[in-house]
């Protein structure tokens, strides 16, 4: 016997789409890590354009989904939103790793490592976050949340040392450059986090 939900496509389709694309940005963001502990080992981009190509499926997958579905788990539009935000976090991770293979032997010692594992973390908060939108409970969401922001403040801070110590030191403007186009890329990646995660907080605000 078929419940009326299961007509109507309600499921939990939707949620584990999403769950899977959190999935994708989280790994995408630990790849990173990995990538710049090895300074940028040849050959290691494919990771990386592998996550993006899985995100960009899921993101598709979605979008078919939205149109042959009738009813949804969530607002169509709330799925849009989050769909949108989390695809965007492996395209700017990928954008950054590509960049670092072509000038990292250019930029010296610069620490690039202790920033990329906050964005790790960042992602493992929003992958948790994505987890718990089953439940729709706000207070564990809004502890997430605080954990997601404190991350990208974090981040923020260790960012503007990167950059205070760069106009202070750096006397090359090549490398002076690379290395800022990097930083903003880095920042990037971390501020594409923290809009996911108000997608998720807000979802959960409306429903709860």
């Amino acid at each position: 016997m078929f419940s009326l939900q299961t007509i109507f496509g309600k499921g939990d389709k939707f949620y584990g789409l999403l769950e899977a694309s959190a999935g994708a940005a989280r790994k995408s963001a630990a790849a990173l890590s990995t990538f710049l502990a090895d300074k940028g080992a040849a050959g290691s981009l494919d990771e990386f354009r592998l996550a993006r190509q899985r995100e960009k499926e899921l993101a598709a997958e979605i979008s078919q989904a939205l149109v042959n579905t009738f009813v949804t788990a969530l607002e169509r539009e709330d799925i849009e939103a989050l769909s949108s935000a989390l695809y965007k976090i492996p395209k700017v991770i990928e954008k950054f790793a590509e960049r670092y293979s072509l000038v990292g032997d250019r930029l010296g010692d610069v620490d690039f490592v202790s920033r990329a594992r906050m964005l790790e973390k960042a992602c493992e908060v929003l992958e948790q976050m994505v987890g718990q939108l089953r439940a729709m409970k706000l207070e564990p969401m809004k502890d997430l949340n605080d954990r997601l922001q404190a991350i990208e403040n974090e981040a923020d801070r260790l960012i503007l040392e990167l950059y205070r110590d760069m106009y202070r030191n750096e006397s090359d403007p090549v490398r002076f450059l690379l290395r800022k186009d990097l930083f903003e890329i880095l920042e990037k990646a971390i501020d594409r986090c923290r809009d996911a995660g108000n997608v998720v907080y807000a979802i959960v605000l409306k429903n709860s």
